[in-house]
Formats: C-alpha cells, structure tokens, sequence
C-alpha cells in the first residue's frame, strides 16, 4: 500500500459536499411534498393520501440515513487528515477506511431511496395511463 497523504482524504471533500447538497435538496423536496400531503389529508381523509404518507416517511428516513453517514464519513476523512499530521498513519489508515465504507453505506442508502421513489412515481404513471 502507497503512503496515505493528506491530499487523499482531501480528494473526498468535495464529492462528499456535492453528494450532501443532492441530499439536502431530497430532503427540503421531501418537506414540500409532505406539507402538501397533510394539508390535502386535513382536507380529506383519503386511505391513498395514507399510503403516499407512509411511502414518503420511509423515504424520508432513509435520506437521514444517507445524510447521517455521508457526515460521519465526512468527520471521519477529517479525523484522518488529523492523524497524518500527528503521525499516526496505521490509525489513520483504519479510520480512512472506515470512512470509505461510511460513504458506502451512505451510496447504498441512495441507490435504495431511488427505487422506492421509481416505484412511487411508476403508480402515478399508471393512474395517468388508466384513465
């Protein structure tokens, strides 16, 4: 294995940070739709309204989990940077492989999201052919 350097952990940043503003995005989109949800089921209380609440809820817990790891990822490639300027590189090679995973982890977290929402928005195109 070459020499972990600072620069490698550092390569990290700015794809995590992208990754956390797509993540954010997800999440205020969530918030929209979930307002409009309720303020639709204050009006009527319909079992579909119920099943698309519970479909977001899901979703919307699953983006906290990919946000949850892709920040401890991100405070772990910190962690590491921290450890090659003390000069503990086997540690830090652990935690920036911890890292790795982390990040993922946090991947896998999308990857499952947007089947659900495919599935979601696939019900709404079938309502649109059936009619």
């Amino acid at each position: 294995m070459e020499e972990l350097t600072l620069t490698t952990p550092a390569l990290l940043f700015s794809a995590i940070s992208l990754i956390m503003l797509a993540y954010t995005n997800r999440f205020l989109a969530y918030a929209s739709i979930i307002r409009n949800l309720h303020n639709k089921y204050q009006k009527e209380k319909d079992s579909v309204l119920m099943a698309q609440i519970k479909n977001i809820r899901h979703r919307l817990y699953l983006t906290r989990s990919m946000q949850i790891f892709g920040i401890t990822s991100l405070l772990f490639c910190v962690l590491t940077m921290f450890l090659i300027y003390i000069q503990l590189y086997t540690i830090a090679a652990w935690v920036f492989g911890l890292a790795l995973i982390l990040l993922i982890f946090s991947l896998a977290f999308l990857i499952w999201e947007i089947q659900i929402s495919v599935k979601a928005l696939e019900h709404h195109i079938n309502d649109i052919e059936n009619s």
